[in-house]
């Protein structure tokens, strides 16, 4: 019995994914704006990506989630306040609101979406 139990958990175990922040950033590095996946939860995808300089406007068709891991950033918004974000802070986009992230150094950001995302560039 216990062996049965030990195998089904160990069965269980070995289909988790487990990812180390550190790695990630180290595989951003110089790679500003080009956002590597982190995992999935369900139907969203989890990126992890560098932040330096201004991105461009856009919006997108759903919610999306800004979580500062490293530095600083400030989501620039055309019909409301800017929002500034430090380590720890985390801030959702509404569905079909204009943004633009900046970041003056080097910030590392984790990105919560769903995976079928779909973003309208403001040119």
């Amino acid at each position: 019995m216990r062996r049965r139990i030990r195998e089904s958990i160990t069965k269980y175990m070995t289909n988790f994914k487990i990812n180390n922040i550190g790695v990630k950033i180290k595989q951003l590095a110089g790679k500003p704006w080009q956002p590597l996946e982190f995992g999935r939860v369900n139907d969203q995808v989890l990126q992890l990506a560098l932040f330096k300089g201004e991105y461009h406007w856009h919006k997108h068709n759903a919610e999306e989630l800004f979580y500062v891991a490293i530095g600083q950033i400030t989501i620039q918004f055309k019909d409301r306040k800017d929002v500034v974000l430090g380590p720890g802070d985390i801030c959702v986009v509404p569905k079909g609101v204009l943004h633009c992230p900046k970041s003056a150094g080097e910030s590392y950001v984790l990105m919560v979406e769903p995976e079928n995302l779909k973003s309208i560039t403001l040119e």
